[in-house]
């Protein structure tokens, strides 16, 4: 049995773009000889529709784009992502389906019973559970259809469990030949590597083929790294789709022939594709074609630079330097040769005259060392901000705004000044992990792209005289271990300790994490790339308001 995989990139409320791609790739299926193209969760609509799900114009015509489907289908086996009303008038309007269509008929359909509410979920806001099973025998052929999250509770591979009920178990035993799971499961970081040994697992187990189909893309700040696969009955992996890329391609179910294409094992290379691709699917399915940021000589800005060139081109990508009186040369002469590198565009925007002009109306003391006029400070930055909204309302640029994870997370950052912008490409990347991109930058180009003297050089905000972060700030190499326990693994205080790291340096990064100026500030930030999990953003929701505090016990 031929089958293929079609990671196709869809787009949010785009009907007819998404059915277009869903009948091309069902045609390159049927040119390969395939018995059986697959596809992800929702391709119809797009997976993170949200509350367009709510919609009664949508419900009504829920079954209209598979109506242009099903006639492409002759000869061929289609299982396709979408939704459909449920016929009950209690409780959601929707189930989320996998469509099982086969030589011009719709044979039925197979609805998702285990809905996610955690991290970027959002499932049982939209959609009924449904707790139907059913197979479908195509051709003598018995395909055992499970949606995403129904795949995802496996006993014997979990050591806990978010359900009682398994409805893949519940498939194999009615017999399944095949099993065949359609999902949109978001990037983040080892999640390749867990899907594949979750697969290989099961099938190995089981001893039966497993047709993995994963959405590619970017949708706002989640971006998809598709990364489908299909594990034969002795659990290798016979098909591997390339990450992060549009894939239809299909292989024979008994081939015995390993591949491993699309894993890299290089997790830093993963988060670098990851970025690029979620800078270029926001620009391009919001209609921007080119985009600005602010260039400072830092790694940061440097860093989304380099991002957003590979992303939209460089010849679409404005860089502009804004010097004040306490920028340093080599920050201008380090974004020229950045620039030089990259082949953009560059721009001067001197912000010394307004500063001054500013500082005299406000009746502000000019900015000192020690941090005593910290609303000079920050007026800076919001100068620039004003500056590069300027440039983007006039030019229809997209700003790029380039702030990392480690400075949101504890207010190193100022509001309506860096913090401006239509999309943080950083804001889920450690500061850490902002100098492994940019060396592995290095690296893949086989030169400097990024310069060593800004990788190197000491972070500075250069907004008062002779600034450096580790003023304010612990270093970033002692902060940032505890960032990524606090967010990622929800770890206690306890727990992060425990690590290794100092108690009272825990206690007082997590106060500040927590404080509600900085939640404040944080829920005013531009939708953000996401590449880990319980993200600043969608993937972590608490109150501005609270009073809630971390205490060291002695």
């Amino acid at each position: 049995m031929k089958v293929t995989i079609a990671q196709i990139n869809t787009t949010n409320g785009d009907i007819a773009g998404n059915v277009a791609k869903i009948i091309s790739a069902i045609e390159k299926a049927r040119s390969d000889g395939s018995d059986l193209v697959v596809f992800p969760e929702v391709v119809t609509h797009g997976y993170t529709s949200q509350d367009w799900f709510q919609d009664s114009d949508i419900i009504e015509h829920a079954l209209d784009p598979l109506q242009a489907i099903i006639p492409t289908t002759i000869g061929i086996t289609a299982i396709v992502g979408t939704i459909r009303p449920t016929e009950d008038k209690d409780g959601r309007r929707l189930f989320n389906s996998a469509a099982v269509i086969h030589d011009g008929k719709l044979v039925g359909f197979a609805d998702k019973t285990l809905l996610p509410e955690y991290d970027v979920f959002d499932d049982p806001r939209y959609f009924e559970p449904s707790d139907h099973r059913r197979i479908f025998d195509i051709n003598g052929v018995r395909l055992g259809v499970v949606v995403c999250e129904d795949f995802w509770n496996d006993k014997t591979f979990w050591k806990e469990r978010l359900y009682d009920g398994d409805p893949t178990d519940e498939v194999i035993a009615l017999g399944a030949d095949i099993i065949v799971s359609v999902n949109a499961s978001p990037y983040n970081k080892g999640k390749i590597k867990l899907r594949c040994d979750m697969v290989a697992h099961r099938a190995r187990r089981e001893k039966r083929p497993i047709v993995f189909v994963n959405l590619v893309g970017g949708n706002d700040g989640i971006i998809f790294d598709g990364a489908s696969l299909i594990a034969d009955e002795e659990g290798d992996i016979i098909l591997q789709a390339t990450a992060f890329e549009e894939f239809v391609e299909t292989v024979e179910l008994d081939v015995r022939k390993p591949d491993a294409r699309g894993i890299t094992g290089n997790e830093i290379e993963s988060i670098r594709r990851a970025l690029v691709l979620g800078i270029r699917d926001y620009a391009r399915k919001n209609g921007f074609r080119t985009a600005v940021l602010g260039l400072s000589g830092g790694i940061d800005s440097t860093l989304v630079a380099a991002l957003a060139a590979e992303a939209i081109g460089p010849e679409n990508l404005l860089c502009v330097m804004m010097p004040s009186p306490f920028s340093s040369e080599g920050s201008i002469e380090d974004s020229e040769e950045l620039i030089l590198n990259l082949g953009c565009q560059g721009r001067i925007e001197p912000i010394s005259d307004t500063f001054e002009v500013l500082l005299d109306q406000m009746d502000l003391n000019s900015p000192t060392k020690g941090g005593e006029s910290l609303a000079a400070e920050n007026m800076q930055s919001r100068i620039r901000g004003v500056i590069l909204m300027a440039i983007s309302n006039a030019e229809g640029r997209l700003l790029l705004s380039t702030g990392n994870k480690s400075e949101l997370a504890v207010g190193y950052c100022t509001l309506y000044g860096d913090t401006n912008g239509g999309l943080a490409v950083l804001g889920d990347v450690l500061k850490t992990e902002v100098w492994e991109i940019a060396r592995q930058i290095n690296k893949n180009a086989g030169r400097e792209i990024i310069p060593e003297k800004i990788i190197d050089k000491a972070p500075s905000a250069e907004l008062a005289p002779n600034q450096f972060d580790q003023d304010s700030l612990p270093p970033y190499e002692l902060m940032d271990p505890i960032l990524e326990m606090y967010f990622e693994q929800k770890a206690s205080p306890a727990e992060i300790i425990a690590a290794g790291n100092d108690a009272e340096l825990v206690y007082s990064v997590l106060n500040k994490v927590e404080s509600p100026a900085n939640e404040f500030k944080r829920q005013q930030l531009p939708p953000t790339l996401i590449i880990s999990k319980n993200a600043i953003g969608v993937g972590r929701r608490r109150p501005i308001t609270h009073k809630y505090r971390r205490k060291l016990e002695a």
